[in-house]
């Protein structure tokens, strides 16, 4: 039986489940975009860490174009948290191994702040549980109020984008 345990234990170590639910807080070193983040945690590791439930537009890779309001939300997040110390609620991880967090700072919720400024859609695709209303609630609000992205009467969205990357960069017209 104990060989068992020690062996799952390890399983769960090796997939990175064992991370999920854990809270780690960290000092926010740099923004790469509006929803990750890369975060120095206090055992000096350094975290790239990937916003729950929110996709923001993309921003201009070298090898890759932006989407309008790409800059924009990366400044956003960096106005929030750049330089601060956050706790990140780790939720899941992702394909790229990447932890996926609620990031929390004095308290507030960055990834709903996020998207309530219309930096980012509520990523309906993971969104689970209170999450998904409120973080869903938020993007209703901001696109009734033209907030941000939402200010362009059919912007589109982060995921919708990068399968036209992987098309050979053909994007439908949809500003």
């Amino acid at each position: 039986m104990r060989t068992y345990l020690l062996t799952l234990l390890q399983v769960l170590l090796l997939t990175g489940v064992a991370n999920a639910g854990r809270a780690v807080e960290g000092m926010v070193r740099a923004v790469y975009d509006g929803d990750t983040v890369l975060l120095a945690t206090r055992e000096e590791s350094r975290l790239k860490v990937r916003l729950y439930g929110i996709d923001a537009p993309e921003t201009k890779k070298p090898d890759k174009p932006g989407q309008p309001y790409g800059d924009i939300s990366r400044r956003t997040l960096m106005s929030k948290i750049m330089g601060r110390r956050v706790t990140a609620e780790i939720v899941d991880i992702d394909q790229y191994k990447r932890p996926v967090a609620v990031i929390r700072y004095a308290g507030r919720d960055v990834n709903r702040e996020m998207v309530s400024e219309g930096m980012a859609w509520a990523y309906r695709r993971y969104l689970e549980g209170a999450y998904a209303s409120e973080y869903i609630g938020a993007e209703s609000l901001a696109r009734s109020r033209g907030a941000g992205l939402w200010k362009d009467s059919n912007p589109l969205p982060p995921w919708e984008f990068r399968n036209g990357n992987k098309r050979g960069g053909k994007h439908p017209i949809r500003w």
